[in-house]
């Protein structure tokens, strides 16, 4: 799957680890990029991985490491 531009829907869950309902809400919201070919919904590789990379990137407190992160008073 790695050489394919383009992914199904389904390709992109299995990639994401979410459920198709919860794709679909990022789809449909613009979260994720995606266009139609006919019937047929896809979504570029290179879009998703820059997708991935702003979510991590957001996710990165002080000490570098990822996940949420809390206010300290």
């Amino acid at each position: 799957m790695a050489d394919k531009l383009l992914l199904s829907p389904d390709e992109t869950c299995e990639l994401l680890g979410v459920k198709r309902g919860t794709l679909y809400k990022m789809l449909d919201a613009g979260e994720i990029a995606s266009f139609r070919i006919g019937s047929l919904r896809r979504i570029p590789l290179e879009q998703l991985r820059q997708w991935i990379d702003k979510q991590v990137s957001g996710q990165v407190d002080v000490r570098g490491t990822v996940g949420h992160v809390d206010m300290v008073e």
